[in-house]
């Protein structure tokens, strides 16, 4: 089969479109022929080398979640039929034209729902969700400020806080365009957050109070403006550091006005696999009802991987970004 392996971490140019051995379904295994894989700024941390929970040993698939057809079953499985319509999380290797996964992971797509429709769904609007109710603990009324509002995550991000009763959703986005596709979802206001003293600009959207919750993707020197655009008892949630620069804080300056600062990894939280399948459950429910937009920007063939986590790295991207592995064009 054809896959993408880095065998070096570096720029997009050390992604590989290479021959691979096919994979076999193990024991409580699915073997899935993969028709969509979403791209998240995970994939290129873990391509340049970057600090990252998990490991990336050489040669790496990346990819962590998939959408597709079950071709084969591994022995003992008895709940799933080949030809089903599914997802998945694997974490990695969706680089590829086909994976295995264990079968109590999967999830059946319902009709109407793509496989780009869905693999824009899971990693993006899992890690909104529950960014949104467990790590932040959101409660009605509150106001939330998410950045790079107009990206995969973001557009996610933007529409759940209002679904889950965000009395106030500041979308922060690079551009006059982003900031419109983030209105357009729903945000009741937007700040450029590249601009010098944006943080004011967020007190002033919220009365001089600031905002309670903040969901951290571009690390660096944002950290510090968004810190200065929290409510006491604000809580500031770590999703990620697109910057690539780390942010230094002083732990006074946390102190009196009781913020606090945590931390997502969806990692961590594909071990509950009930709690990921009644989000998702939910997520999709929210989608046919027209209650959720999905916001599939770029749709690439895997053997432009490369050209993809260019336009991903270059913040040239809104949406979702998604890799299909048959795809000639």
């Amino acid at each position: 089969m054809k896959a993408v392996r880095f065998h070096k971490t570096g720029g997009p140019e050390v992604l590989v479109y290479e021959d691979v051995p096919d994979p076999t379904p193990k024991e409580g295994e699915v073997l899935v022929r993969i028709e969509a894989v979403g791209m998240n700024f995970a994939d290129v941390m873990r391509r340049r080398g970057d600090d990252y929970p998990d490991p990336s040993p050489v040669p790496f698939i990346l990819g962590a979640e998939v959408a597709g057809t079950i071709a084969a079953l591994g022995n003992g499985v008895t709940s799933m039929e080949v030809g089903t319509h599914v997802l998945a999380t694997p974490g990695a290797g969706g680089y590829a034209q086909y994976i295995c996964v264990p079968a109590a992971t999967v999830v059946p797509l319902p009709p109407g729902v793509s496989a780009v429709q869905a693999a824009a769904l899971v990693g993006h609007g899992l890690t909104a969700a529950l960014t949104l109710r467990n790590a932040a603990r959101l409660a009605p009324g509150e106001s939330v400020l998410v950045e790079a509002a107009a990206g995969g995550l973001g557009s996610f991000a933007v529409q759940l806080a209002k679904l889950y009763g965000a009395g106030k959703v500041i979308a922060a986005a690079s551009t006059p365009e982003k900031r419109a596709i983030a209105e357009r979802l729903g945000a009741d206001a937007s700040v450029d957050y590249t601009a010098p003293g944006w943080a004011e600009k967020v007190r002033e959207l919220t009365d001089g109070r600031g905002v309670d919750v903040v969901l951290e993707t571009a690390g660096g020197e944002s950290v510090g403006q968004a810190l200065s655009a929290m409510a006491p008892f604000g809580r500031m949630i770590f999703i990620g550091q697109s910057s690539g620069k780390t942010a230094l804080i002083d732990p006074w300056q946390l102190t009196v006005p009781n913020h606090t600062i945590t931390s997502f990894y969806i990692g961590a939280y594909l071990a509950f696999p009930e709690m990921i399948m009644s989000t998702l459950t939910e997520i999709i429910g929210y989608i046919m009802a027209g209650k959720l937009s999905l916001q599939v920007g770029t749709v690439l063939p895997l053997s432009q991987a490369a050209e993809a986590h260019s336009l991903l790295e270059g913040r040239k991207t809104t949406g979702k970004v998604v890799l299909q592995p048959w795809a000639t064009s």
